[in-house]
């Protein structure tokens, strides 16, 4: 019954799970504030673009300051080298 008990290794907590769900349960929250549903939609998008820079090892605060000043001068059909898998940060 208590496996944790009678092997070392395991942990008798749930505390990677428990961070591992954190950011939804925190969008979740929070998403009872976006407004309506076109918020909601940002909110989402804008929490999905996060969690990728997570996932390719970016700092999303860096990838944000540097997207933000590049968008403006970007041609639409060079867009797609701004999402964070295809990402190159310019020195």
């Amino acid at each position: 019954m208590y496996e944790y008990l009678h092997d070392g290794k395991l942990l008798p907590d749930n505390n990677g799970a428990e961070r591992a769900i954190r950011p939804v349960t925190l969008y979740r929250k929070n998403s009872l504030f976006a407004g309506n549903e076109h918020g909601a939609c940002r909110a989402a998008l804008f929490f999905s673009l996060l969690e990728t820079c997570k996932l390719n090892n970016i700092d999303p605060f860096e990838y944000l300051c540097d997207v933000y000043d590049r968008i403006y001068d970007c041609p639409a059909h060079e867009l797609h080298q701004l999402l964070p898998h295809n990402w190159k940060k310019v020195l």
